[in-house]
């Protein structure tokens, strides 16, 4: 009898498995060593219990309330820097002399009067509110002195009319200030009191309408009276305050005296000593300083004289009267200064960072030898085998006859040059025909004289007719750019393999490859470029963090020794101007490619061109530099852009030194008049000089003959040569076919081409050529100051007589 034997389909039972229940020695056998790591890390995580997870919420709240109120403290006290107030009235109705009168108040403390310049500035001084203040003020029309003095204020105190809140200068003031970074600030009216009781009621709810585009949730307060002076201070003492992303990474002080010490060798160069409170971060002594308006330097030592303008002034009591007591303020003590005069640190030359700010670039590099005379005659035979041509010729024809001799391409080919030819002359007929018809035209207009009046005299006048010219010509291209973007005509008298030789086409703008390394300039052998420029940020912000800088520490008074300063930066501080100074991180003196986001201001319309010069305020920089605008998309090819669009944002690449983000960006330019026009706001994006960006021309033809899914092209090109030399280029219409050249037709440019479609008579025949393009190597640190401001300049449109 067979035994029975299972077949494939037997069904089969899965093994007892014991892991739940084995002891600890089996698994680390089974193991062999190995730990879990996801086991490991469970065992470090401790999950805390409900109870435990509110008090770690309550003591996070509680460590970030001490944070602020530490800061909010220190600011304005005896251990920390003085608070800086901007004074800024918004109306040219406000009297700024009457404000500060009002805030200089006696009986609240000590007012110490600063004798340096013409700029209205003192120094507040209360014990009893243990706080000290340091009031500076600037015209909303001196765009300069306003935002230097807004990148180092503390507070800004904006002063608005009763009536109108403020007027077309204050409200370029606003968007210039909220562009950069406005820090805390407060709102005030001057001058309501002036009004009847019962319509200041509804003056302060019209103005609160007017103030809320602008200042949402904002209160306003009064400043007519001394009480209301003295809330107005306590306001300005216990407010919360912002921060400004780019100064809170740095040291920076702002100039309360300064002194200049030339050099033997030469008068116009010397040593600048510059005295203030630090503000932000620890000054080093080895890094760079950098001046606004004026550049880059180097720090010889810091000093650490005794504080000018103490919180509680030291009593000196004379020998015959006990009861008389002096306080000393700034000016009484330039004797104890001199006697208490302490060096805090000296330049270490090892240690000290470089002011190279460009690669000196080497012309040797990337050399090529010669070729020998064996690769010369080597190319030579190949060109001769390349250039022979097989024809098939009678028995006994010689090279010279068998030259003359058409082949069948050649009989065809002097059928279309016939055909060409007659082309031509219907062309040249059709321009006949035009010119004729605009004769008649000319023909049929009149002249006529129209009397001039004294006033349109006086108006020509002001009028600069070149300017005009020009301001027109960039009209219509911003016009023509906008209908027909980046559509060129074919030159006439150059061929278009020469004109456009360093283009190329590409089969995608999006995926088709471009090396970033390619064809670059000689420019990019001056610059500085990162290997990861992200990461290089992040290890300078989280040193700046947690490593302690030797220096000197945020509210001491120092006095910062700076080497070979011109005189005429000294010459400007005497003359009135606030002097500014950060110091810079590691790489920040250096150059490089910067690529900015904008957008266009709207209170701006003139149209802006590409590589035009532009004046930049970049975080603390001010410079000026030509910028090329392009596409702001995640590609790595990005578009070229001819002029500045209102209706999208742009970057902006220019050459400019290296600037850490996050910083913002305000673009201004300058109008014959001398003044400044802000025509674009932003912020900084990135420092690379791999971004590409990449600059279109598209070359049009219109279609001649149509066939099912063929078409002669004409105008696109006016010689044959050109056709054969952009026939591998890709072809498409504006109505979305696509197509390539198959081959020449005569010898005036027409062209027989293939579509996906069949073509319509009204369509266009288009051809994309793309080249990278590069910034203008203009970059200027110096600035000229700009004509300040009036409500008059301001109104674009002329007051004119409408009767």
């Amino acid at each position: 009898m067979a035994a029975h034997r299972s077949g494939p389909l037997k069904q089969q039972n899965k093994a007892h498995k014991g892991g739940r229940h084995r002891g600890r020695g089996s698994a680390q056998r089974d193991g062999k060593g190995r730990l879990a790591l996801k086991s490991l890390s469970k065992k470090v995580k401790k999950e805390l219990s409900r109870v435990d997870q509110r008090h770690r919420a309550s003591q996070l709240r509680k460590q970030k309330k001490e944070a602020v109120l530490a800061e909010k403290r220190q600011l304005g006290s005896k251990d920390g820097p003085p608070h800086q107030v901007l004074v800024v009235p918004l109306h040219d109705r406000i009297s700024l002399p009457e404000a500060l009168r009002l805030l200089q108040d006696r009986d609240t403390g000590t007012v110490c009067l600063n004798e340096w310049g013409s700029t209205h500035s003192f120094m507040l001084l209360c014990p009893g509110l243990k706080h000290r203040w340091f009031f500076t003020s600037a015209r909303p029309g001196d765009l300069h002195t306003v935002l230097d003095l807004a990148k180092v204020a503390d507070s800004i105190l904006f002063l608005v009319d009763p009536l109108e809140g403020w007027d077309s200068t204050g409200d370029y003031c606003l968007s210039c200030l909220f562009a950069q970074g406005l820090p805390t600030y407060t709102l005030a009216i001057q001058g309501i009191s002036g009004l009847p009781p019962k319509k200041q009621i509804d003056a302060r709810k019209k103005l609160s309408k007017v103030v809320e585009k602008r200042f949402p949730d904002d209160k306003l307060l009064l400043l007519d009276t001394q009480q209301e002076a003295g809330m107005l201070l306590r306001q300005l003492a216990n407010q919360k305050q912002r921060h400004l992303a780019f100064r809170d990474r740095r040291a920076y002080l702002f100039a309360h005296d300064a002194d200049f010490v030339p050099n033997e060798e030469n008068n116009l160069v010397g040593t600048l000593k510059i005295s203030g409170y630090v503000r932000g971060q620890t000054m080093n002594v080895n890094s760079l300083l950098h001046i606004i308006g004026h550049g880059d330097f180097q720090m010889k030592q810091i000093d650490a004289p005794m504080d000018p303008f103490p919180l509680n002034p030291r009593v000196i009591k004379s020998q015959k009267d006990s009861g008389m007591a002096m306080e000393i303020c700034a000016t009484d003590a330039v004797t104890d200064m001199e006697e208490d005069l302490k060096v805090l640190m000296k330049a270490d030359p090892d240690r000290q960072e470089s002011l190279q700010t460009e690669v000196i670039p080497d012309p040797m590099e990337g050399e090529q030898t010669w070729p020998t005379e064996e690769e010369l005659s080597e190319a030579n035979d190949f060109l001769k085998e390349s250039s022979k041509v097989v024809k098939k010729v009678p028995k006994g024809t010689s090279n010279y006859q068998a030259e003359w001799i058409l082949d069948e391409d050649g009989e065809s080919g002097g059928e279309e040059d016939e055909y060409d030819d007659v082309e031509h002359e219907d062309f040249m007929a059709e321009e006949s025909q035009d010119e004729s018809s605009e004769e008649e035209e000319e023909e049929e207009c009149e002249t006529m004289t129209i009397g001039e009046s004294v006033r349109d005299d006086l108006y020509d006048e002001k009028v600069d007719e070149e300017a005009e010219e020009i301001m027109l010509e960039k009209y219509k291209q911003e016009r023509l750019e906008e209908m027909f973007p980046d559509e060129v005509d074919t030159p006439r008298d150059v061929a278009a393999r020469i004109r456009f030789q360093k283009y190329r086409g590409l089969k995608s703008f999006r995926t088709s490859p471009w090396d970033p390394k390619e064809n670059l300039p000689q420019d990019y052998a001056r610059i500085f470029q990162f290997q990861n420029f992200t990461n290089t940020r992040k290890r300078i912000f989280k040193e700046i963090k947690e490593k302690d800088v030797e220096g000197a520490e945020v509210g001491w008074y120092v006095t910062l020794h700076v080497s070979e300063v011109p005189v005429s930066v000294v010459e400007y501080f005497k003359h009135g101007a606030p002097l500014a100074a950060f110091s810079l991180l590691p790489h920040e003196q250096k150059m490089s490619v910067l690529n900015m986001v904008v957008s266009r201001h709207p209170g701006n319309t003139e149209p802006v061109k590409a590589k035009e010069e532009l004046i930049f305020h970049c975080g603390f920089r001010r410079f000026r530099a030509s910028p090329l605008f392009s596409q702001h998309t995640a590609a790595d090819k990005h578009k070229f852009q001819r002029f500045l669009t209102a209706d999208v944002a742009l970057v902006v690449t220019v050459y400019a030194p290296i600037t850490f983000p996050p910083a913002s960006v305000l673009l201004f330019k300058q109008n014959s008049n001398g003044m400044h026009s802000l025509i674009a706001t932003g912020h900084l994006l990135s420092v690379d000089p791999d971004r590409m960006v990449i600059k279109r021309v598209v070359l049009s033809g219109h279609p001649f003959k149509i066939f099912t899914k063929m078409a002669v092209v004409r105008y696109m090109f006016f010689n044959r040569e050109d056709v054969l030399w952009f026939k591998p280029v890709e072809l498409r219409t504006k109505w979305g076919r696509r197509g390539h050249i198959k081959e020449p037709l005569g010898t005036h440019g027409h062209m027989k081409c293939s579509f996906d479609g069949k073509l319509k008579s009204q369509d266009t025949v288009l051809m994309n050529l793309y080249k990278r393009v590069f910034p203008k190597w203009t970059y200027d640190p110096y600035v000229p100051e700009p004509v300040p401001w009036v409500k008059s300049e301001i109104s674009t449109v002329p007051e004119m007589d409408m009767k």
